[in-house]
């Protein structure tokens, strides 16, 4: 499984509806923008120490998933596809849909922008 930011945010806080969720991944994995997102946000927290350590933790078990020619290929794809489907997403979220394509893995995120992307599985709590 792939974690979006949001999913990423609610383990982070404990988000126990959550739990049976993950428990069932056999791996989970960060995509690298999303590493980028959340770690924007822990700058912007008061609680930023405590974060920092949490995500060095969480990424000791987790797999970061990069950006890479491949990936670029998909992303143009998606971004194509969603244009002549005339429901466009944010940049940042294409590329996230490119790696979960990429990868043939489910996406676990609230975002329903996500549901717009054909053959993506969105996993929602």
């Amino acid at each position: 499984m792939i974690l979006d930011t949001n999913g990423l945010s609610a383990m982070a806080g404990g988000d126990m509806k959550l739990a049976p969720l993950l428990q069932q991944a056999p791996e989970l994995a960060v995509p690298v923008i999303v590493l980028g997102e959340y770690q924007y946000g822990i700058r912007l927290s008061r609680h930023r120490m405590r974060y920092e350590s949490w995500l060095t933790e969480l990424l000791t078990t987790c797999r970061v998933l990069v950006v890479d020619e491949k990936t670029a290929g998909l992303y143009a794809q998606v971004r194509h596809e969603l244009k002549r489907s005339g429901h466009p997403i944010p940049e940042n979220d294409i590329w996230i849909a490119a790696l979960a394509r990429q990868h043939n893995s489910p996406l676990v995120t609230r975002d329903q922008d996500f549901d717009f992307v054909p053959g993506l599985t969105r996993l929602n709590w």
